[in-house]
């Protein structure tokens, strides 16, 4: 017998294919299990091929490994034909282990083919050496082999089955399987070689495929494949992994786009869209089955109050506490949203409007207990309307105007409680509802007012300026007080317009003055809370002293305290902004908000104003006496200058010059009056009339005469 060798290199890299192979397969198996459609049957093709090049590569290269003393020959048809059974049965064993379970019975069909499909590839290809008389066979070897090759296909199917799907270290241990997958196979194919005797006088009998170069071209185009497709499967992976963290991510935001569209960010409870589909349905289901429901509209009594003192951090928070404390006293269906602000609305399933006063009462009750939020021990109240379908509304609309009106009745009449909705209700709804329409026309038609009220520098002169103090003149109700309308204003947010419109015509007001021989004159302005909030306050601002040629300095923007306190730091941005133009900056109603020294002394504001509560019951050694000594000593320690507002008798106006206060106001000095009484001002000193503007009449008509042309 001719006596073989083995190139080591090459013994080394059939042993590298066939573990290459191996996890191509592991991979491929995977690729199918995760897809479906034709994109499975894509890789399970493609994959099935990869493997089989591989097995079949492996072989011949360990074939190409053995040296004889002759040229190795091969059949190309043989050698094909052994590429394709090995392709054939990769694809059968992929298809085995990728669809479905994997049964004892199906594993070993599974073996079987893979097995016979190996064996078959190997001893084909050995049939594919051309040279005589032939190969001699060592049937144990051969019997060794089969059984390698039955055992390693058991346990290829067996791994590729278990490590098709998974995560973590998964790769980890598809490379050891892979690893013990190439071993085997490379020992059933040296197994087989050495069941191969070759005769001494054994000789080429024709040219078939050289071996030079055979293995160059196996070894490339082998390692080609298999690199590519691991590539692309590895691609393939990553870009549905992140295809699947992407769908994973929108799935994701659209379920917080659905929780932010249908439910307040504040209380997680459904909002005004979500109550108005969830009312359209309880209306469908009561025409349907004859049966009624109760909409409740809520609001909390003392909300603003707290919010103002603390912050809107304490309301949001108080807002939190009334939610879930609500929510635990509410059984069967119903639904709870809120609309805003404290303004709440509960819809509820009822057999008679007795069980909606319940429902109503245990809900005042529950709320009207304390809460403790932030160790401050908080309380509010709850005012409630009831609405019953379908005796008070045949539709949405309908309902929820009348639990409206039912509400503010109940607010009308000491609030803390509830009011079923009676039809004589619609008249006090209708007349807010008209209210607010006329107040949207109010300033085109003409019919808002500026009232001056002079401020004087104490004790009793002379004039400092004005406070710009806005009326309505209704063409029905007559003039109406700021107590009236503006807080319809702010609910409607035509606060903003109106304010704007407050300030430029108070400085187009004061050139007049200027005019008019009172160039030292200056101007206070009232900012609610909602207009100094606004984007644009520092460009209207700066546009209306600009336009009537004001010096910023003689402009005085007036802020209440709880407005300042609410977002100190942006407080502290806008007045820095304002008081940058040369705007003077004061805080009103002090006193009677909830201030931080801290933030109070960063304030870049010129003055602090008393707020009129204290002045009111002003008398020596009393409570209020005490506080307004210790503001006027806090304004002079800060080197602020004090207003004192509500001035009604000469004792209040005594006391508070003595204790310090820079200048006064109030109906003992002069009460608001359109601009053209100004000239007729008068005040009493020591109980005699005196005229304070000596002067200004007699340059009143050419004054206005000047201004109308700047």
């Amino acid at each position: 017998m001719l006596t073989s060798s083995y190139d080591q290199l090459l013994v080394i890299v059939s042993i590298f294919v066939a573990i290459l192979a191996s996890y191509t397969a592991l991979d491929m198996a995977g690729r199918v299990a995760t897809s479906a459609g034709k994109v499975a049957h894509v890789w399970l093709v493609g994959g099935g091929f990869a493997m089989g090049i591989g097995i079949w590569s492996m072989h011949f290269i360990g074939m190409l490994a053995m040296n004889l003393d002759m040229m190795m020959s091969y059949d190309p048809a043989l050698t094909m034909l052994s590429m394709a059974v090995s392709v054939a049965s990769s694809i059968f064993a992929l298809w085995i282990v990728c669809y479905g379970e994997l049964p004892l019975s199906r594993l070993i069909v599974g073996a079987l083919a893979l097995g016979s499909g190996v064996v078959a590839m190997h001893y084909i290809g050995m049939a594919a050496l051309i040279f005589a008389p032939g190969i001699v066979w060592n049937w144990n070897w051969i019997a060794l082999s089969v059984v390698i090759a039955l055992v390693a296909s058991t346990a290829a199917l067996w791994l590729a089955f278990k490590l098709r799907q998974g995560g973590g270290k998964l790769a980890l241990l598809r490379a050891g399987a892979a690893t013990l997958m190439g071993v085997a196979i490379a020992g059933m194919h040296y197994t087989g070689m050495a069941a191969a005797s070759f005769p001494m006088m054994s000789h080429a009998t024709e040219m078939g495929v050289n071996s030079h170069w055979l293995a160059v071209l196996v070894v490339v185009v082998t390692l080609s494949i298999l690199g590519i497709t691991l590539i692309v499967s590895t691609l393939d992976a990553r870009l549905q992994a992140r295809t699947s963290v992407l769908a994973s991510s929108l799935a994701e935001a659209n379920r917080e786009l659905a929780q932010l569209a249908l439910h307040d960010n504040l209380t997680r409870l459904p909002n005004r869209i979500l109550l108005e589909d969830r009312l359209d349905q309880s209306v469908n289901k009561a025409q349907r089955e004859g049966s009624s429901f109760a909409l409740m509209f809520m609001d909390l009594d003392g909300f603003k109050g707290v919010n103002d003192a603390f912050g809107h951090h304490i309301g949001d928070n108080l807002l939190v506490a009334v939610t879930e404390r609500m929510k635990s006293q509410l059984k069967g269906h119903h639904t709870l949203a809120r609309l805003g602000g404290d303004e709440f609305v509960l819809l509820v399933e009822i057999d008679d409007p007795n069980d909606a006063a319940t429902v109503a009462d245990m809900l005042v009750k529950a709320i009207d207990a304390p809460f403790l939020i932030s160790r401050y021990e908080l309380t509010v109240s709850l005012s409630i309307g009831i609405a019953v379908y379908p005796g008070d509304g045949k539709d949405e609309r309908e309902l929820m105007f009348n639990a409206d009106a039912a509400m503010y009745h109940t607010k009308n009449n000491g609030r803390n409680g509830y009011s079923f909705f009676q039809p004589s209700m619609n008249s006090i709804a209708q007349n807010q509802l008209q209210l607010v329409n006329d107040l949207w026309l109010a300033r085109d038609n003409k019919e808002l007012r500026v009232f001056y009220q002079p401020k004087f520098c104490a004790p009793q002169g002379p004039i400092m300026g004005f406070e710009a103090l806005i009326r309505w003149q209704h063409p029905q109700r007559g003039l109406l007080t700021p107590d009236v309308f503006l807080p319809l204003a702010e609910k409607t947010g035509l606060i903003v317009t109106i304010g704007n419109w407050v300030i430029g015509e108070a400085c187009r007001q004061l050139r007049v003055w200027h005019l008019q021989g009172n160039p030292h004159w200056s101007v206070a302005v009232n900012l609610s809370a909602l207009q100094f909030e606004q984007t644009g306050l520092v460009e209207a601002v700066t546009s209306a002293l600009e336009t009537h040629h004001i010096p910023p300095e003689l402009l005085t923007l007036e802020v209440t305290e709880t407005t300042a306190m609410r977002d100190p730091d942006e407080s502290i941005r806008i007045l820095t902004q304002l008081t940058d133009l040369g705007v003077k900056a004061s805080i009103d109603d002090f006193g009677t908000g909830y201030s931080s020294l801290l933030y109070l002394k960063r304030l870049p504001a010129s003055e602090l104003k008393i707020d009129r509560a204290f002045v009111n019951e002003l008398q020596a050694q009393s409570e209020d006496a005490t506080i307004v000594t210790a503001i006027v000593a806090l304004a002079q320690t800060l080197n602020l200058k004090v207003v004192a507002e509500g001035v009604e008798t000469q004792e209040q106006q005594a006391f508070l010059t003595e204790l310090g206060c820079n200048s006064l106001q109030g109906y003992l000095l002069g009460k608001p009056m359109p601009a053209d009484q100004v000239p007729d001002l008068t005040h009493y000193v020591d109980g005699k009339e005196v005229d304070v503007l000596p002067g200004l009449k007699k340059r009143k008509n050419e004054a206005v005469s000047l201004a109308g042309s700047h």
